[in-house]
């Protein structure tokens, strides 16, 4: 069987439209495909868009981490007690290994538009964020994929945001925003220069999204009544500023009651 992988490449000529594309696997899985090109070096990457990205079922799982999952279970059921159960180092090699596929992958599938699925793993790649800190034998294990909480959670709330775009839910995606603003002050301070750097970009990618968000949508008459509020006492004409605090409070008070037959 040829391996020369010219006739694929030659079907997709590069620089010529997308530099990644869907196809249908002959498994009959969805996957995706990059097309590279560095230097005189030509080729392409391919991964599955769902389980593994390497196709791979580790045993018989669909994820490594669910089989680690899955042992542990195991030992509970069979006498035995969460503090004892530990990760090797080789498992959190295992897992690394693991989370690193994910993260090529929704990086990928972000630029895509598949928003869906950079939800989905995310969320998967935080819950093997959790276990190997919970679990793992040695500190350095532990730690290993903590500095990377600001920016995993900048790209799932990314795509949370931009499908409440889609819908055309501005509010959603500002209170997503605030949401992770929130999730971001939770994480625990370190000492480490990669999560201070995460963070620090996190928070100004919020603060664009937000700021072009803000842009689209229109301001509501209490929102209004207050940007119309600073200016007045930002320009010293504080009686103005008295009748705009009335109103601002007769507004609130309005929104405070309880509906008819309520």
């Amino acid at each position: 069987m040829s391996r020369d992988i010219s006739k694929l490449l030659n079907d997709w000529p590069h620089g010529d439209g997308p530099t990644a594309r869907r196809i249908r696997g002959e498994d009959g899985r969805e996957k995706v495909q990059i097309r590279v090109c560095i230097d005189s070096f030509h080729g392409m990457l391919q991964f599955d868009c769902d389980g593994r990205p390497d196709g791979k079922r580790p045993h018989g799982r669909e994820f490594y981490l669910d089989h680690i999952e899955e042992k542990k279970r195991a030992g509970l059921e069979a006498g035995g007690k969460a503090a004892e159960f530990k990760l090797t180092r080789s498992q959190c090699r295992k897992l690394f290994e693991e989370s690193g596929q994910l993260y090529h992958r929704y990086v990928v599938m972000l630029q895509m538009g598949d928003y869906e699925r950079v939800i989905k793993d995310t969320t998967r790649n935080m819950r093997l964020f959790r276990f190997v800190h919970d679990f793992a034998a040695h500190e350095s294990d532990r730690n290993h994929l903590e500095c990377w909480w600001p920016y995993i959670l900048r790209i799932h709330f990314t795509a949370v945001v931009m499908k409440h775009l889609e819908a055309g839910d501005l509010d959603a995606a500002l209170d997503a925003i605030a949401a992770c603003r929130r999730r971001m002050n939770d994480l625990a301070p370190q000492e480490n220069d990669v999560f201070t750097q995460e963070k620090k970009r996190s928070a100004e990618a919020l603060d664009q999204m937000e700021k072009e968000i803000r842009g689209r949508r229109p301001l509501s008459e209490l929102e209004k009544l207050t940007q119309d509020q600073q200016a007045a006492i930002a320009n010293q004409r504080y009686e103005e500023a008295a009748r705009l605090r009335d109103k601002i409070n007769e507004l609130r008070s309005q929104d405070e009651k309880p509906p008819a037959g309520g």
